[in-house]
């Protein structure tokens, strides 16, 4: 599923990464423990998740993971921006709650990791 197709979805904005509304997402994960976003081993994830803060953007930088979208109405800092933006990654912002995300995300087709 492309970036772009992921944001109609969910009404997200792409907040970094606008430039790649083309990439592809092959598969979706959604937590708010990072222990577990470390666990993963899938190329072209989508991390969906209500943790907002710059610890999120460095474990997504261990894991290889490119691709974040915040709900809740979480909103990305200055900080988390420049070092998703060094790091080539996608960050997108919604209003949704999580369930919802991820309900709509997996009803248009995107399918989860495990």
């Amino acid at each position: 599923m492309k970036i772009q197709r992921i944001q109609e979805l969910t009404e997200a904005i792409i907040v970094c990464g606008s430039d790649k509304p083309a990439c592809e997402i092959d598969c979706a994960f959604a937590s708010d423990l990072m222990s577990d976003v470390l666990t993963l081993d899938c190329c072209d994830v989508l991390l969906v998740t209500g943790l907002c803060n710059l610890q999120t953007i460095r474990t997504a930088e261990v894991a290889e993971i490119t691709y974040i979208l915040f709900v809740r109405g979480k909103k990305v800092t200055p900080e988390m921006k420049q070092l998703a933006e060094e790091n080539n990654m996608v960050l997108l912002e919604t209003g949704h709650s999580m369930y919802h995300t991820v309900g709509e995300l997996y009803a248009g087709g995107l399918p989860p990791i495990y």
